[in-house]
């Protein structure tokens, strides 16, 4: 592996937060290099977006801090975009506000992420999963060194979030910057992640996706009933324990 494809692209330590005197995150370490995806899972309010907002400099930290490669370029796609229909934007007007970039731009990078043909559209008449597409569109116009999405397949069915993680890994393929992805479901992200950090304000677990899918919990998790109904694995670590030695789970005070 060459010296680009392992450059350190941004870099947490002890990350920390605390908002009113409750514990928001607390000693969370990450570590992404170019041409890795790494991504985020875990249950709602377990301060994955938080995370994000921290790394990307949106919010300050109470502890630890962000180192990021000087000249960083983040492309970022957010959780959810509120489009008016009093405002009857169309997705090339959209992509190009703010962006210093051409029609011919645009419109090779529509054809990239699938949605070549909907560079006319009215913004609000996407579906979500078009929504999408064209939201990582817009911050693949950054050429980043770094795209951070945060619940990137939120509004989109089943079969389309597939199709979407398949076509993230396959951009970081092609192009070779990292990715930082947000996800409540291990099961669809796998095949796209390199390595899987589990968060419930603090790191639960760490590592390659299939070995967290060998964790007791999760594989407890996997035999939920609906889940298996839905021919789905969605992954919704409840980690308000800790984890002994010998690999049991014990329950630990929440953090609220």
């Amino acid at each position: 592996m060459d010296a680009e494809s392992t450059e350190l692209l941004i870099e947490a330590r002890g990350l920390g937060l605390v908002v009113e005197g409750q514990s928001i995150l607390e000693d969370v370490d990450l570590a992404l290099h170019r041409g890795e995806i790494i991504t985020v899972i875990g249950p709602n309010g377990a301060g994955k977006s938080t995370l994000v907002r921290l790394l990307l400099g949106l919010e300050r930290p109470t502890a630890g801090q962000v180192w990021r490669r000087p000249g960083l370029r983040i492309g970022y796609v957010p959780q959810r975009l509120q489009v008016s229909p009093v405002l009857p934007l169309a997705v090339e007007r959209f992509l190009r506000l703010g962006n210093a970039v051409s029609a011919r731009q645009v419109s090779e990078t529509l054809k990239e992420v699938g949605a070549g043909s909907l560079a006319s559209r009215a913004l609000y008449r996407l579906s979500g999963g078009e929504l999408q597409r064209v939201l990582l569109a817009r911050a693949l116009l950054r050429q980043p060194d770094l795209l951070v999405l945060d619940e990137p397949a939120q509004g989109v069915d089943v079969a389309g979030q597939a199709s979407l993680y398949r076509l993230i890994a396959a951009l970081r393929d092609r192009h070779g910057y990292g990715v930082l992805m947000v996800s409540h479901d291990l099961h669809l992200v796998m095949a796209a992640s390199d390595s899987v950090l589990c968060l419930n304000h603090h790191v639960c677990c760490h590592g390659q996706p299939e070995a967290i899918s060998r964790h007791p919990e999760y594989l407890r998790l996997i035999g939920d009933s609906q889940a298996a109904a839905d021919g789905l694995a969605f992954y919704r670590h409840a980690h308000d324990h800790c984890h002994t030695l010998a690999g049991t789970v014990e329950e630990a005070d929440k953090h609220g």
